[in-house]
């Protein structure tokens, strides 16, 4: 199993993390995403939401998936992440990160795609989040 106090203390540092981005809700379905709120704190300059702010989002996105996701005999760490921008973040977002290959094995990277769409559906965001996934170390 897991070692809680390790587990805890993931959760509190993402926690920290994702005050920036301001609050996130799992909508009530049982899908892996995120709901970010358009408000002001993540507006930019032209009252869009913010490039960061949507990069945040789908680094939550990635990470709370792959905890979730990956067994517990492996452990992971976010290396590289390739975003692109493609329509205006004019409205409330929703993130949904995807992967395959999440079973035991070797150390390698893994890809995780997140997807930000906008309230009508489209997608505005997309990442390719690398994770470098490797094997727990064996507690003496």
């Amino acid at each position: 199993g897991q070692n809680h106090s390790s587990s805890v203390s993931s959760w509190r540092a993402w926690a920290r993390f994702m005050a920036s981005v301001g609050s996130l809700s799992v909508p009530k379905r049982m899908r892996p995403e995120y709901l970010m709120k358009k408000r002001r704190a993540v507006h930019n300059h032209i009252g869009t939401v913010h490039a960061i702010a949507a990069c945040n989002l789908a680094e939550m996105c990635a990470g709370t998936m792959i905890e979730a996701s990956l067994p517990s005999s492996m452990r992971w760490l976010p290396k590289a992440m390739t975003v692109e921008y493609l329509k205006k973040c004019e409205t409330d977002l929703v993130g949904e990160a995807t992967a395959k290959d999440l079973t035991e094995g070797p150390a390698r990277d893994l890809i995780v795609n997140v997807d930000i769409k906008d309230t009508h559906g489209n997608i505005v965001v997309h990442a390719d989040i690398t994770m470098y996934v490797s094997p727990r170390k064996k507690s003496a």
